[in-house]
């Protein structure tokens, strides 16, 4: 289970002595090591490990660990704002001792995500896990709570070839029965894996693309469903590497056809019931739920700059592909931004969500869903109205057809997701100065590192990054 309160120095109330009785555990399992997760302002994972008997320090005094990784670009070149990106300081790392897992896939080890706080005791800016669970937990004070999970999707090969393009392990067709077969056995022990961490798993099955498979996972609260979402592509990764092949969770493994999404799935809760189901207004939902729906369709093109942060995710969020590509909403519609799934007859009031589109597993998964999550309350908040319906493919709306209903293209570069970020206070202000610097600082420098490449130079760079 997620632990709320924030880390203080000398642990929180109980965590050193609940370590100390893990550490014990573990070390009867066979487990040496425990690496501490978390993911930059890139999205990239980062990891520092202890040895399993260093765990009850850990619990009471973090592990050190600069800042400056705020700042790092997917290609671990650093950038600066007025606060992060320094040779100076430190932070301390705290496991979250809920969420600790004995890793299937990687024998002799255990995984924890961690927060952030500076060596004085406060909770670090910048850290991204701190700010989902804040906006969590004050939202539950207000009656809300929230179930989410994101969606995995990934493309398997057998190795890079000598110009570092990926070789897919399997050429079967979309959602074909050949391409589960030809992995079968990898497949199978990624289930296992799971299961003994604990994660219950809705689907696996082969994706669109060559070599692309995709997992759905049950849903959690925010903070659990983020470090899922980091658990589960660990595990897919050691699972995959254990047979021989490689992963790539990127954007756009090559330059066209369709990439890797990370769409996620969110509902609002309260007092209990889900507020996407049992309603009076369109397809069951509330009116609390429609106002969520139109707070993040108003803001999904400043979203864009979180949830799509890579160059590369620009060559997946194009029409046509079921990326999400418009500012628009419908029932069971996979071509809109927003895509609002009620669930099978019988299963309404569990199961009801939206679905968010225009995501891809470069984002990092706190921030993607914090800011939706701060989009969504705003939207509450203003009784904003949700527009038209939107079926069929926006892109084939006239123009006339678009403007009544809302429905513009999302931007089609990181440049302008920064731009409509930038324009955007609800955002911004959510997030915090710290972070919303550090977002735009590590947006323009991912844009300057790639100047001059063409598309295929963009997928080539980003390829083994995620």
């Amino acid at each position: 289970m997620t632990t709320l309160a924030d880390p203080v120095p000398g642990g929180r109330p109980g965590e050193v002595e609940r370590a100390t009785a893990l550490s014990g555990e573990l070390s009867g399992r066979g487990v040496h090591g425990i690496v501490l997760a978390y993911v930059d302002t890139a999205g990239i994972g980062r990891v520092k490990a202890i040895p399993t008997a260093k765990l009850p320090s850990a619990a009471a005094w973090g592990v050190g660990m600069s800042p400056v990784f705020d700042t790092f670009l997917a290609d671990d070149s650093i950038v600066t704002t007025d606060a992060l990106g320094s040779p100076d300081g430190d932070l301390r790392l705290y496991p979250d001792l809920g969420g600790l897992v004995v890793l299937s896939g990687q024998p002799g080890w255990a995984w924890a995500p961690v927060d952030r706080i500076a060596q004085e005791g406060d909770p670090h800016p910048g850290c991204s896990r701190t700010f989902l669970r804040h906006l969590v937990t004050d939202s539950a004070r207000r009656g809300i709570a929230f179930r989410a999970s994101i969606e995995i999707e990934w493309t398997v090969g057998q190795g890079p070839s000598a110009a570092g393009e990926l070789l897919p392990a399997t050429t079967g067709p979309a959602y074909g029965a050949t391409r589960q077969v030809e992995l079968s056995d990898c497949a199978a022990d990624l289930l296992a894996a799971l299961a003994e961490q604990g994660v219950d798993v809705d689907q696996l099955h082969p994706e669109y693309a060559a070599g692309q498979f995709e997992v759905s996972v049950g849903a959690l609260d925010p903070v659990a469903a983020a470090d899922r979402s980091v658990l589960v592509r660990q595990t897919i990764r050691a699972v995959a590497r254990r047979h021989g092949l490689v992963v790539s969770f990127a954007p756009a493994v090559v330059t066209e056809g369709v990439g890797n999404g990370g769409h996620l799935h969110l509902s609002a809760w309260r007092d209990g019931v889900n507020l996407h189901a049992g309603g009076d207004r369109r397809h069951g939902m509330t009116a609390e739920a429609e106002s969520f729906a139109a707070g993040v369709l108003t803001r999904l093109p400043a979203l864009t700059a979180v949830t799509a942060p890579s160059p590369a995710s620009y060559l997946r969020l194009k029409p046509s592909r079921w990326a999400g590509a418009f500012t628009a909403w419908g029932r069971e519609t996979r071509e809109a931004g927003v895509r609002v799934i009620t669930g099978t007859t019988g299963l309404q009031d569990r199961s009801a969500n939206i679905e968010i589109k225009p995501v891809d597993l470069a984002a990092n998964p706190y921030l993607a869903l914090g800011c939706v999550i701060a989009a969504g309350l705003d939207g509450m908040a203003r009784s904003t109205p949700l527009p038209q319906e939107t079926t069929g493919n926006p892109e084939l709306l006239d123009t006339g057809q678009a403007r009544a209903r809302g429905v513009r293209r999302l931007p089609t570069s990181l440049g302008e997701a920064v731009a409509e970020f930038r324009a955007d206070e609800v955002l911004r202000t959510a997030l915090g100065p710290v972070l919303t610097d550090a977002v735009i600082a590590v947006r323009e420098g991912e844009i300057a590192a790639v100047d001059g490449l063409d598309d295929a130079g963009i997928a080539a760079a980003y390829r083994w990054r995620y």
